[in-house]
């Protein structure tokens, strides 16, 4: 074999694991119903927490346990189990972007991402009373 296969060949290879390794952390997201068909397999979950259930938060007791109840947008609920520290504003949150699994009826949160109100929903309201204000006026 010539010295330029062999380093056409192992070019070849690089990119192919190199492909390999994206493949592996592209992810997409699931419904909580998905997530439990896939026990014990890492998911992205996009949800809300449900503020009629309980949150459960001691700092004092174990300041990494964390327990709350979530619904998606097509209604499906479950508890969330996070071993971290409660993130600061979890309860004005819109939505929660959860990583983890799901195990034993309960999904095990790794991390979560809060998206926050907008900041600028009341400039937005404000913005709209001009036009309506400008329009009719």
């Amino acid at each position: 074999m010539k010295r330029t296969h062999i380093i056409l060949l192992v070019g070849i290879a690089a990119l192919i694991a190199g492909l390999l390794s994206i493949g592996i952390d592209v992810s997409t997201y699931d419904s909580i119903t998905s997530a439990k068909s896939k026990q014990g397999k890492f998911v992205h979950i996009i949800a809300k927490m449900d503020k009629n259930q309980p949150l459960e938060y001691d700092a004092i007791k174990n300041p990494n346990y964390l327990t709350f109840f979530a619904v998606d947008s097509l209604g499906a609920q479950t508890k969330v189990i996070y071993h971290n520290s409660k993130p600061a504003d979890l309860e004005k949150s819109e939505r929660l972007v959860m990583k983890g699994k799901m195990q034993d009826g309960h999904f095990e949160c790794s991390d979560i991402l809060l998206k926050c109100p907008s900041k600028y929903k009341d400039d937005e309201k404000q913005m709209q009373k001009n036009v309506n204000e400008q329009v009719g006026g």
